[in-house]
Protein backbone atom coordinates (compact mmCIF):
# COMPACT_ATOMS: atom_id res chain seq x y z
CA UNK A 1 0.00 0.00 0.00
CA UNK A 2 1.31 3.43 -0.90
CA UNK A 3 1.37 6.23 1.67
CA UNK A 4 -1.27 8.30 -0.07
CA UNK A 5 -3.52 5.22 -0.29
CA UNK A 6 -3.19 4.80 3.46
CA UNK A 7 -4.18 8.43 4.09
CA UNK A 8 -7.07 8.20 1.63
CA UNK A 9 -8.34 5.12 3.47
CA UNK A 10 -8.01 6.90 6.83
CA UNK A 11 -9.97 9.95 5.73
CA UNK A 12 -12.45 7.74 3.84
CA UNK A 13 -13.43 6.18 7.15
CA UNK A 14 -14.43 9.64 8.36
CA UNK A 15 -16.75 9.86 5.34
CA UNK A 16 -18.54 6.70 6.44
CA UNK A 17 -18.87 7.87 10.04
CA UNK A 18 -20.25 11.26 9.07
CA UNK A 19 -22.92 9.78 6.84
CA UNK A 20 -23.88 7.15 9.41
CA UNK A 21 -24.24 9.85 12.05
CA UNK A 22 -26.54 12.19 10.12
CA UNK A 23 -28.25 10.46 7.19
CA UNK A 24 -32.01 10.55 7.59
CA UNK A 25 -32.09 12.81 10.65
CA UNK A 26 -34.51 15.71 10.82
CA UNK A 27 -33.35 19.28 11.47
CA UNK A 28 -34.83 18.90 14.95
CA UNK A 29 -32.74 15.79 15.68
CA UNK A 30 -29.63 17.49 14.31
CA UNK A 31 -29.96 20.35 16.79
CA UNK A 32 -31.17 18.33 19.78
CA UNK A 33 -28.76 17.66 22.63
CA UNK A 34 -28.52 14.66 24.90
CA UNK A 35 -28.32 16.88 27.93
CA UNK A 36 -28.15 20.62 28.48
CA UNK A 37 -24.67 21.90 27.72
CA UNK A 38 -23.68 19.10 25.32
CA UNK A 39 -23.04 19.54 21.61
CA UNK A 40 -25.64 18.58 19.06
CA UNK A 41 -25.03 16.17 16.19
CA UNK A 42 -25.30 19.10 13.79
CA UNK A 43 -22.66 21.07 15.66
CA UNK A 44 -20.29 18.09 15.92
CA UNK A 45 -20.40 17.35 12.20
CA UNK A 46 -20.31 21.04 11.24
CA UNK A 47 -17.27 21.52 13.49
CA UNK A 48 -15.30 18.53 12.21
CA UNK A 49 -16.00 19.68 8.66
CA UNK A 50 -15.02 23.28 9.42
CA UNK A 51 -11.74 22.15 10.97
CA UNK A 52 -10.94 19.98 7.95
CA UNK A 53 -11.92 22.78 5.54
CA UNK A 54 -9.89 25.35 7.48
CA UNK A 55 -6.74 23.24 7.75
CA UNK A 56 -6.77 21.68 4.28
CA UNK A 57 -7.41 25.06 2.66
CA UNK A 58 -4.38 26.45 4.48
CA UNK A 59 -2.29 23.51 3.24
CA UNK A 60 -3.45 24.25 -0.30
CA UNK A 61 -2.98 28.01 0.18
CA UNK A 62 -6.54 28.49 -1.06
CA UNK A 63 -9.84 29.88 0.23
CA UNK A 64 -12.00 27.68 2.40
CA UNK A 65 -15.02 26.13 0.77
CA UNK A 66 -17.07 27.65 3.63
CA UNK A 67 -16.45 31.03 2.04
CA UNK A 68 -17.85 30.00 -1.33
CA UNK A 69 -21.39 29.21 -2.32
CA UNK A 70 -24.21 29.22 0.20
CA UNK A 71 -22.71 26.98 2.89
CA UNK A 72 -22.98 29.48 5.72
CA UNK A 73 -26.59 30.33 4.90
CA UNK A 74 -27.49 26.64 4.99
CA UNK A 75 -26.32 26.61 8.62
CA UNK A 76 -27.83 29.92 9.68
CA UNK A 77 -24.36 31.41 10.07
CA UNK A 78 -22.26 34.22 8.66
CA UNK A 79 -19.40 33.12 6.42
CA UNK A 80 -16.64 33.79 8.95
CA UNK A 81 -13.52 31.85 7.88
CA UNK A 82 -12.14 31.93 11.44
CA UNK A 83 -15.21 30.33 13.02
CA UNK A 84 -14.50 26.61 13.17
CA UNK A 85 -16.30 26.03 16.46
CA UNK A 86 -13.11 25.92 18.51
CA UNK A 87 -13.85 27.48 21.89
CA UNK A 88 -17.57 27.76 21.27
CA UNK A 89 -19.71 28.37 24.32
CA UNK A 90 -23.00 26.52 24.69
CA UNK A 91 -24.75 29.61 23.32
CA UNK A 92 -22.45 29.75 20.28
CA UNK A 93 -22.82 26.04 19.59
CA UNK A 94 -26.62 26.31 19.70
CA UNK A 95 -26.51 28.84 16.84
CA UNK A 96 -25.31 26.16 14.42
CA UNK A 97 -28.58 25.13 12.82
CA UNK A 98 -28.18 23.09 9.63
CA UNK A 99 -31.26 23.28 7.47
CA UNK A 100 -31.21 19.48 7.14
CA UNK A 101 -28.91 16.46 7.09
CA UNK A 102 -28.20 17.05 3.41
CA UNK A 103 -26.62 20.43 4.22
CA UNK A 104 -24.16 18.67 6.54
CA UNK A 105 -23.30 15.88 4.15
CA UNK A 106 -23.10 18.18 1.11
CA UNK A 107 -20.63 20.47 2.87
CA UNK A 108 -18.68 17.54 4.31
CA UNK A 109 -18.55 15.74 0.95
CA UNK A 110 -17.24 18.87 -0.81
CA UNK A 111 -14.52 19.29 1.82
CA UNK A 112 -13.68 15.57 1.75
CA UNK A 113 -13.33 15.63 -2.05
CA UNK A 114 -10.89 18.52 -1.78
CA UNK A 115 -8.95 16.66 0.92
CA UNK A 116 -8.80 13.54 -1.24
CA UNK A 117 -7.35 15.60 -4.11
CA UNK A 118 -4.54 16.71 -1.80
CA UNK A 119 -3.98 13.19 -0.46
CA UNK A 120 -3.77 11.67 -3.94
CA UNK A 121 -0.58 13.60 -4.68
CA UNK A 122 1.21 13.41 -1.31
CA UNK A 123 4.55 11.67 -1.11
CA UNK A 124 6.49 10.48 1.93
CA UNK A 125 8.91 13.37 1.50
CA UNK A 126 6.03 15.87 1.68
CA UNK A 127 5.11 14.77 5.20
CA UNK A 128 8.18 16.37 6.76
CA UNK A 129 7.44 19.82 5.30
CA UNK A 130 6.76 22.37 8.05
CA UNK A 131 3.30 23.88 7.58
CA UNK A 132 2.86 25.82 10.83
CA UNK A 133 5.73 27.47 12.67
CA UNK A 134 3.57 28.87 15.48
CA UNK A 135 4.14 25.72 17.55
CA UNK A 136 7.19 24.30 19.28
CA UNK A 137 8.12 22.05 17.63
CA UNK A 138 6.78 23.37 14.31
CA UNK A 139 3.95 21.34 12.79
CA UNK A 140 4.72 19.23 9.73
CA UNK A 141 2.27 18.23 7.02
CA UNK A 142 2.19 14.69 8.39
CA UNK A 143 1.36 15.83 11.90
CA UNK A 144 -1.32 18.22 10.60
CA UNK A 145 -3.02 15.50 8.58
CA UNK A 146 -3.05 13.09 11.52
CA UNK A 147 -4.39 15.86 13.76
CA UNK A 148 -7.26 16.59 11.36
CA UNK A 149 -8.11 12.90 10.94
CA UNK A 150 -8.00 12.32 14.71
CA UNK A 151 -10.25 15.31 15.42
CA UNK A 152 -12.69 14.26 12.71
CA UNK A 153 -12.88 10.65 13.89
CA UNK A 154 -13.47 11.67 17.49
CA UNK A 155 -16.25 14.11 16.63
CA UNK A 156 -17.90 11.72 14.16
CA UNK A 157 -17.91 9.07 16.89
CA UNK A 158 -19.46 11.52 19.33
CA UNK A 159 -22.14 12.36 16.75
CA UNK A 160 -22.93 8.66 16.25
CA UNK A 161 -23.09 8.12 19.99
CA UNK A 162 -25.45 11.09 20.40
CA UNK A 163 -27.63 9.77 17.58
CA UNK A 164 -27.94 6.39 19.29
CA UNK A 165 -29.05 7.99 22.54
CA UNK A 166 -31.48 10.42 20.88
CA UNK A 167 -33.08 7.64 18.80
CA UNK A 168 -33.80 5.64 21.94
CA UNK A 169 -35.70 8.43 23.64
Amino acid sequence: MELNELLIDLFGRVDEHVHEAVDGLSAEMLTATIEQGTNSIGWLVWHLTRVQDHHISALLDDDQLWQSGDWAARFGMPSDPDNTGYGHSVANASKIRPENAQALTDYYDAVAARTRTLLERITAEDLDRVVDERWDPPVTLGVRLISVADDDIQHAGQASYARGILERR
